[in-house]
């Protein structure tokens, strides 16, 4: 492994502890392709948390545009993940288009406008976290993995309807509403009373209709995942994390301004592992 895997790696793990974890079932040929991608999604998610304000963010995001479409200033080989990422689309001959998508997807991130409805979220899922599932299919297809699509997208929007049920509350001391305000307002709950964190039975039931449809999401990405090739299926072990958060929800509707505990990077590791010894070769 070339020193900027190996740093963009270490990176990953610093920043997406899941996303480390579920690169580690990849088999190991593969493995540092997977972890580039992941450790590039990390990066670009954690920008929100680096700027005060949408400005530099907007560099930000920029800069990388400018290292994938070949147009960057400076030693674009000095930034490991950036390395890394580039010679993973060489390495693979993996499109470079949706990772440009998903820095336009991730403005959003900067801004305080509430996600408007399901069809958005469902969009911004598919281009900021279902895409990561995709390449990852590709790169232990070694080429196309049409064939993962429904996969990578249910599962894409399942996960990020399940980290933002978990990250509600924060979000919302924030001024930021990243889950759909539709739902919220069919439910009679006003963008005003989320940012005050005003609990109240209206807003448990848009929560919990929100993780009711992470669970069909995730149910129709079990059954599009159970009949991928046995190659194929390391690059889905993150189900196994997704299961594990949605069993959990309940707690996050009952309580969403609370902050809860979150399992231990163990009993992570041990859902993922059981999952491919149960799933992985069949």
């Amino acid at each position: 492994m070339s020193e900027s895997f190996a740093l963009a790696a270490e990176r990953l793990r610093e920043l997406d502890r899941d996303r480390y974890a579920a690169s580690l079932i990849v088999p190991g040929e593969h493995r540092q392709g997977v972890q580039a991608i992941f450790a590039f999604s990390a990066e670009i998610a954690a920008i929100r948390e680096r700027v005060s304000e949408p400005g530099p963010g907007e560099i930000r995001l920029q800069w990388w545009v400018d290292a994938i479409e070949g147009e960057g200033h400076g030693a674009i080989s000095s930034n490991p993940v950036a390395d890394a990422l580039l010679k993973t689309l060489e390495t693979y001959a993996l499109p470079a288009g949706p990772l440009l998508r998903l820095l336009a997807a991730r403005r959003f991130d900067l801004y305080h406008d509430p996600m408007p409805d399901i069809g958005q979220f469902e969009g911004y899922a598919g281009e900021t976290v279902s895409v990561l599932y995709q390449y990852a299919a590709m790169i232990l297809a070694g080429g196309s993995a049409d064939e993962a699509a429904d996969a990578a997208g249910h599962l894409g929007v399942a996960q990020a309807l399940g980290g933002h049920l978990r990250a509600f509350g924060y979000n919302a001391a924030r001024g930021q509403l990243f889950l759909p305000l539709s739902v919220f307002a069919a439910h009679g709950v006003r963008e005003a009373d989320v940012y005050a964190g005003a609990d109240s039975a209206e807003l448990r039931a848009a929560l919990g209709q929100l993780a009711e449809l992470a669970h069909q999401h995730a149910d129709k990405a079990r059954s599009a995942i159970a009949p991928l090739s046995p190659r194929l299926k390391p690059a889905f072990a993150s189900i196994a994390l997704v299961d594990m958060d949605l069993k959990r929800a309940g707690r996050h509707v009952a309580a969403p301004f609370i902050g809860h505990r979150t399992p231990s990077p163990l009993s992570r590791m041990f859902a993922l592992t059981w999952w491919m010894l149960r799933h992985g070769r069949s």
